[in-house]
């Protein structure tokens, strides 16, 4: 009997033990029990258009300072600051009345010198007809045209005083070389202004298109010469301060041939058509240069998180096991997603959404995502 106890007693602890074992077993599929379902995406290379941007500072087409020419008191401000201009059109007037007695004198020396002139001719007139009837020497007839001839220089140097004087007085009417647009006005009515005075009396800057200069560095300069594959680069956009995009697109025209020792970056220039005045000289903004990647590999941004200043995402492996991979993004990826330029590869799957919640190690329930889905945005 107490065989048979014992040997019962054995069994049910047997039958025990075994359910026991039986329940921490792993449920059917390979997940674990409790494991949580992800949506999880595939990886796989795809066309994709990636905006590089670069800050810049913008300039109007002209920036033309305007300075006085004479000495004098400015009498009359015909513009205001920030009004727009034509060429041609009056700006300023300076006082300068001794420009206008210069004209008179000039006037009055033109006077006398033709009087002179008038008056070496009748020498020259009444000696001829003396020399011919041999009454009086040849050389009487030479001295008098001789006087003439001085006389006639005198009367041009008279008129060539007289234009220069016109031309100073002209300068007492500053004008506007330019269509353009006015900057300040430091100087009011009453200031003593000469050609040496330190600022100039405004700035005419001419913005019906205006000039986005900005800097790419060696390593940007080359991949975005590698992007565009040796052709044109493609019209690019400026972006304002507000965030704003501007309407009309941009070329980038010039760069320059040497990159610089000290910052090692390279200049260039997008110019851009300004009809409506909209953009003023001085403002700052970015320039956006699209380029299409062939085979790009795309990861959305929310599905990556961010250690020590590098990117990680959670890559599934064929147990259905997460594990933190390290990736390499592109620089500007911007949008929704970031370009990997390594530490994954096509067909391999990464975790979407939800990767705050993750661990290391984590068994997950995987829920295949549809790309159509994924990249609707781009």
């Amino acid at each position: 009997m107490n065989i048979f106890r014992n040997w019962l007693w054995t069994l049910v602890s047997i039958v025990f033990i075994s359910s026991c074992t039986d329940a921490k077993k792993p449920a059917a599929g390979g997940a674990a029990a409790g494991a949580k379902d992800y949506s999880v995406l595939e990886i796989t290379p795809r066309s994709f258009v990636v905006n590089a941007d670069y800050p810049a500072i913008i300039e109007g087409q002209q920036n033309v300072e305007i300075r006085p020419k004479i000495d004098g008191y400015i009498e009359r401000i015909f513009v205001d600051e920030g009004s727009s201009v034509k060429k041609g059109q009056r700006l300023f007037q300076i006082s300068a009345p001794q420009y206008e007695q210069e004209v008179r004198t000039a006037q009055a020396n033109i006077s006398i010198a033709q009087a002179d002139v008038n008056a070496a001719e009748m020498e020259v007139n009444k000696v001829r007809p003396l020399v011919e009837k041999g009454i009086v020497s040849k050389y009487v007839l030479e001295s008098a045209n001789f006087a003439l001839q001085s006389k006639q220089a005198a009367l041009s140097q008279a008129r060539a005083t007289l234009s220069n004087a016109r031309t100073n007085l002209g300068y007492t009417i500053v004008t506007s070389p330019a269509n353009g647009v006015i900057g300040t006005i430091p100087y009011k009515i009453g200031s003593l202004v000469n050609s040496n005075t330190v600022q100039p009396l405004t700035t005419v800057s001419n913005i019906n298109n205006i000039y986005a200069y900005f800097s790419l560095n060696e390593k940007q300069a080359l991949d975005l010469s590698l992007n565009i594959k040796g052709a044109h680069i493609p019209p690019v956009t400026l972006i304002l301060a507000n965030s704003v995009e501007f309407p009309h697109k941009g070329k980038v025209e010039t760069a320059s041939g040497l990159i610089n020792t000290e910052t090692g970056s390279i200049r260039m220039r997008a110019t851009f058509a300004n009809p409506d005045n909209v953009v003023r000289s001085g403002s700052s903004g970015t320039i956006r240069i699209p380029a299409t990647l062939d085979s790009a590999l795309l990861v959305p941004q929310r599905s990556t998180f961010e250690i020590q200043g590098k990117k990680f995402v959670f890559l599934l492996d064929t147990a259905n096991t997460v594990k933190s991979t390290e990736i390499r993004i592109r620089e500007n990826s911007g949008g929704q997603f970031f370009v990997v330029e390594g530490g994954l590869k096509p067909g391999e799957k990464i975790v979407v959404e939800g990767v705050a919640s993750l661990r290391e190690g984590e068994k997950i329930i995987p829920k295949i995502a549809s790309t159509d889905s994924i990249y609707r945005a781009h």
